[in-house]
């Protein structure tokens, strides 16, 4: 267990593995998504990869012991599997990858965010679903250019909606999405290599916040329009995540502000200095409930680091990755909140993170000139 800053995570173990003969789940099941559903249970959505990296979305009911804590999962069938032409690919390859689950307050109904594998490469699409049974696909999140730059062409990922409107740069409510667009040059494994001490490029390798107008009139829960207003929300400012940050968990309201549970990653240099691995831990960030572009606190540690066998070694060594997040309601712990994360690319944990009754001190934003 790790204890930085006053936020304390506990591991409660790991939740699923590959089945065996399960031919789905051949290369990993792992990253979900998090959601109650109308009936007050909590449902996982799983990465579920087939051999050559053919990713489908499963959907699984969790199941609890005796104590409330999650202890397994059950099976239920697929939720999105390859389909639409922005999910395939010419090769029979293609996937529908890592999903967030947001119940969204203004359309009435869940929004899940996934990554669309295609020829054009990773991007963020979007699907609408009433019960979390019936998903119904609503194309490609499209978003304005920036500075010049066509966010639409590049890849991105690592996408989750707030749950309600919140205030755009101007003060008018629209929706807004959390989201890691990936800028030329930018990838971990092209900066690893680059010194430990180089100045960081402050409008990339980062989480940014982009804002969508609400649907108005009979447009529905499946009108998406552009977003844009494009806000560099937080960018890597410390050693564990020298590479790069992008989201994890999606905004969940807190005492203290928007809470998401978000990954960086580093390098683990080889012996012989050449070759680099790449480590995938997780961090704490809280953001401003009513301007959420303001960073109120953000982990100066990690809170969870690829410690046990099941995290160090696996489809991709050295790697924790949230996604899902569930809050304890049901035990009547608003501030214990039960995350669920992938274990080195191949199986699912979840650890438990108790919010403290106030901030702690010394948590950093991101300060203008930042070298790590």
């Amino acid at each position: 267990m790790i204890k930085p800053s006053g936020f304390k995570l506990q591991r409660l173990g790991m939740v699923i593995e590959p089945e065996p003969g399960n031919l789905h789940e051949f290369e990993g099941i792992l990253n979900p998504a998090a959601a109650r559903g109308p009936d007050g249970q909590l449902y996982l959505f799983p990465r579920l990869v087939a051999k050559g990296n053919y990713s489908r979305i499963g959907i699984a009911r969790v199941k609890f012991n005796a104590a409330g804590d999650p202890a397994s999962i059950e099976r239920l069938g697929i939720a999105l599997e390859p389909e639409a032409e922005y999910e395939r690919r010419p090769d029979g390859g293609g996937g529908c990858e890592d999903p967030r689950i947001t119940f969204v307050e203004p359309l009435r109904c869940y929004i899940m965010t996934y990554t669309a594998y295609s020829p054009r490469g990773p991007r963020i699409a979007l699907a609408s679903s009433k019960d979390l049974f019936h998903w119904q696909r609503l194309g490609l999140a499209t978003f304005a250019p920036y500075h010049g730059i066509s966010v639409d062409d590049m890849d991105d990922k690592d996408a989750s909606l707030f749950p309600v409107a919140v205030p755009n740069p101007s003060g008018h409510l629209e929706l807004a999405i959390l989201h890691r667009p990936l800028f030329p040059g930018t990838r971990p494994e092209e900066t690893a290599c680059r010194p430990a001490s180089r100045t960081l490029d402050l409008d990339r390798e980062s989480i940014w916040i982009s804002y969508c107008p609400m649907a108005s009139g009979d447009s529905g829960p499946d009108y998406f329009g552009q977003f844009s207003s494009h806000h560099r929300l937080a960018t890597p400012v410390s050693p564990w995540e020298r590479l790069k940050i992008g989201g994890g968990t999606p905004p969940i309201l807190t005492r203290h502000g928007w809470l998401i549970i978000y990954h960086g990653v580093r390098d683990l240099a080889e012996p012989n200095g050449l070759t680099h691995q790449l480590c995938y831990s997780a961090g704490v960030m809280v953001l401003s409930e009513n301007h959420p572009r303001e960073i109120r606190y953000r982990s100066e540690e990690p809170v969870l680091k690829p410690e046990l066998p099941q995290e160090r070694s696996g489809t991709i060594a050295n790697v924790v990755f949230p996604t899902g997040i569930d809050r304890r309601d049901d035990l009547d712990c608003p501030d214990r909140f039960d995350v669920y994360y992938g274990m080195a690319d191949r199986r699912i944990g979840v650890a438990r993170l108790d919010v403290p009754t106030s901030l702690p001190p010394g948590g950093i934003a991101d300060p203008p000139l930042a070298r790590v």
